[in-house]
């Protein structure tokens, strides 16, 4: 047998609601799936790099990742958290070969 490591990450693209503690830190819930509630706590500067993105960006996504902590009532908390932001680009609109026959076909005509 080998060992491994095992991580857990979550992936968010809205601010959480978090509450103040010890030395600024900020502590916050996951609702994962309706299935397990994650308990992260983290320090300032991370905390900021999601509240940055929420202003800076319209769109984005946090990857938070961290080692499988202590199990709690509802879930569990998540240990060493450390967190990945990203800018997420909308989708550009495709329009359809059909619509791009249709739409010469009238530009035609006309």
């Amino acid at each position: 047998m080998i060992s491994g490591k095992l991580e857990v990450t979550i992936k968010i693209n809205e601010l959480p609601e978090a509450k103040t503690i010890d030395n600024n830190w900020q502590q916050f819930t996951i609702d994962c799936d309706g299935r397990r509630i994650i308990s992260i706590t983290v320090k300032p500067n991370i905390w900021k790099e999601l509240t940055d993105a929420a202003s800076n960006y319209p769109l984005w996504v946090a990857a938070i990742a961290g080692k499988l902590g202590q199990q709690t009532e509802h879930g569990f908390i998540l240990e060493k958290p450390s967190i990945q932001v990203f800018e997420r680009k909308p989708k550009a609109e495709t329009t359809s070969a059909v619509g791009l026959l249709l739409e010469k076909v009238i530009t035609q005509s006309g």
